[in-house]
């Protein structure tokens, strides 16, 4: 793929990619593993600095709503045309100078640019869709919740603790939306508000990240810079609304070729996987497994299929190092629940994995799709199959294998009433066999055009073939970055429509009851309630979104710390209410029937309800939720009805806010 190769090596070229491995011998810009190192924390705070910038900039900027304009979608598809073109020009003049031949200030200008990249798609792909709103994809809707709670919670403790529950270490990871609360401290900003911001950066830092890691592993600026492009966009077309996942995905092609050669004794490659391992399942726990599973399956076919003079045991050792210090890291998130866990009491169960929507029912074949990650992934196919002996190419199809299998474990293993989330896995998938077409356009370059054309090509038509793959590639990046907003419009028209914490719309539309929790939150404290010491019983989800309460139980089972005892506390929530109507329907009993809940759980100080204060016959509704897997939808909400004459006391205070009914406990 490359122009500077003396015609000397391009001759030689097949011994030489023999010798130093297919994927490693693109071009001559190789890093030391120090300067990969420093390029790496160059990238991840370069990445994340400029997106915070651009983003700081476009939230002073009076932009339309993306949902009510196509103004906002033309600037966005401009910055993509920009930032490929800028690339493209860049990348064919750094091919076409050669090595040592070109300015110093261009070679640094081309360096800046390319690892910039990947944060300037992120920025005009989401950021400036997102730009006339404060909330992030999908607003506040469902999942989106739950993490925003998450974050919010995090923006008011440092500590290990639960997003819902009081005095509860997190199930979750809480790496991300731990680093998100400090960058909540750090901005000045609420929580739910820092959410979209943090969002754009870290998947920014990630994705300029990848060119360091890509150009240490195949040795030329432009390949690296190709397959970051690649894998951002893929991560900002499929998995968008979860950043904490797509900055881990990003990472999954490279740790394959890292595997390789870990295997084969590179203490490199296994300090770095020990890392990445470590911190993904700070991150997310469901594609750690799948990289944790795919080098237990890299280490037993590398003590079989050894190369010549290689001990036996030294995958075992080079596994053994990343296993036992990748799960040293890990506890840095992860010791308190798992010594929370030993000590419990309860059986714990969880529900998290209780989810197998249609996607999950079909095997991923992104190679067969009609855009250019669809082409970019037949031509992978292809090539794994045609170099399926190069050794970093047959761990690339082990990878890919792994994935394919957990997809099918997740259909069968669903028989027994759970799943191994295996439709999460398809971004996986397309972005491993996107890397391989990229090595596969990189080899056709390298040798390809050569071994057709061995007496055909001057230097003039070499330039005209490397300006033509680079005109196509640019072409084909912008085709399907520019259609990124398209496939995350639904996303985006929530982040417009969903209420903020400040009770407003960004379309300017009227706000849905949202409006009213400025006002809850106001009065609960008025009555000497800080949040972050405060259980609330409510099934309004949102209001601890954007408000660090606790909440008596979570709001599905889903998403609720198996240390909780979800379903017990079902069980107390809705005998209270029942019991409201009969045994417990005085007062006095009402109210002790709450305070015998300390024994066990710390009861509820709020409660949300929503009904009219002024009508004592108008029951005071709630809902809680069953799992109902393997039912799909997976979640049956069940409406709860409170007597209001069981408040009717000196112990409770209640206040009408719209159509909810707040009351609070007299202290």
């Amino acid at each position: 793929m490359t122009e500077h190769l003396t015609e000397q090596r391009e001759r030689q070229s097949g011994s030489t990619i023999a010798e130093r491995g297919r994927v490693s011998a693109y071009a001559p810009d190789r890093l030391s593993t120090v300067s990969a190192l420093v390029r790496f924390v160059c990238a991840l705070l370069g990445g994340a600095a400029f997106a915070l910038a651009c983003w700081y900039v476009l939230h002073s900027v009076p932009l339309a709503a993306f949902n009510v304009s196509m103004v906002t979608r033309a600037l966005a598809t401009a910055c993509s045309l920009l930032v490929i073109v800028a690339v493209a020009l860049l990348t064919w003049l750094w091919l076409r100078d050669g090595d040592g031949q070109r300015p110093r200030w261009r070679a640094l200008l081309t360096e800046v640019v390319c690892t910039l990249a990947p944060a300037g798609l992120v920025v005009s792909a989401l950021g400036i869709p997102l730009s006339a709103t404060k909330l992030y994809l999908d607003g506040i809707q469902v999942d989106q919740g739950f993490r925003t709670q998450f974050l919010t919670r995090m923006a008011e403790t440092a500590a290990n603790q639960d997003m819902n529950y009081i005095d509860m270490p997190s199930f979750y990871p809480l790496g991300w939306f731990w680093l998100g609360g400090r960058m909540s401290h750090l901005l000045g900003m609420p929580g739910w508000e820092v959410y979209q911001p943090w969002a754009l950066m870290s998947l920014a830092a990630a994705g300029s990240a990848l060119v360091p890691v890509w150009r240490k592993l195949v040795g030329s600026l432009p390949v690296a810079t190709a397959i970051a492009i690649a894998t951002t966009a893929i991560c900002l077309a499929m998995v968008p609304d979860e950043p904490y996942a797509a900055i881990v995905a990003m990472g999954v092609p490279a740790a394959a070729v890292m595997g390789c050669r870990a295997m084969r004794g590179s203490w490199d490659a296994t300090i770095g996987l020990m890392v990445f391992l470590g911190v993904s399942a700070c991150f997310y726990t469901l594609y750690t497994g799948i990289v944790a599973l795919t080098m237990v399956t890299f280490a037993l076919i590398a003590m079989v299929a050894r190369p010549r003079g290689q001990r036996w045991w030294v995958p075992l050792r080079q596994l053994a190092v990343m296993g036992f210090g990748s799960i040293a890291i890990a506890l840095l998130a992860w010791a308190p629940y798992l010594k929370g866990l030993l000590s419990s009491p309860e059986e714990i169960t969880s529900t998290a994995q209780h989810f197998l929507p249609s996607e999950g029912t079909t095997i991923p074949m992104p190679f067969f799709a009609l855009s250019a990650v669809g082409a970019l992934s037949l031509l992978g196919l292809i090539y794994i199959i045609a170099r399926f002996r190069e050794p970093e190419i047959t761990y690339l199809a082990i990878a890919v294998s792994v994935c394919y299998a957990w997809v099918f474990g997740s259909m069968v293993i669903s028989l027994i009433g759970t799943t191994l989330l295996g439709f999460r896995v398809e971004v996986l998938i397309a972005l491993l066999l996107s890397t391989a077409g990229i090595f596969a356009i990189a080899d056709l370059r390298l040798v390809g055009v050569e071994a057709l054309y061995p007496d055909r090509l001057t230097q003039r038509g070499n330039r005209t073939v490397t300006a033509t793959f680079v005109v196509l590639l640019a072409a084909g990046a912008l085709a399907y970055i520019q259609q990124i907003p398209d496939e995350n419009e639904s996303f985006i028209d929530q982040a417009y429509t969903s209420t903020d914490g400040y009770g407003e719309r960004a379309d300017r539309r009227e706000s849905d009851v949202g409006r009213y929790y400025i006002e809850m939150n106001d009065f609960i404290q008025s009555r000497g309630f800080e949040p972050s010491e405060t259980v609330l019983l409510t099934d309004e989800i949102n209001f601890m979104a954007y408000h660090p309460y606790h909440g008596f139980n979570a709001f599905t089972s889903h998403y609720a710390n198996p240390l909780g005892e979800f379903e017990a506390r079902n069980e107390a929530i809705a005998s209270w209410a029942r019991g409201s109507f009969g045994e417990l329907s005085n007062p006095a009993k009402f109210t002790q029937a709450i305070d015998e809940t300390n024994e066990r759980w710390r009861a509820p100080d709020v409660f949300i309800l929503r009904g009219n204060e002024t009508d004592p016959e108008e029951p005071w509704k709630t809902h809680i939720a069953h799992d109902i897997f393997p039912s799909q939808p997976n979640v049956h909400y069940e409406a709860l009805f409170f007597n209001p004459k069981a408040f009717d006391s000196g112990d409770w205070t209640v206040e009408q806010f719209g159509p909810f009914v707040v009351v609070v406990r007299n202290k």
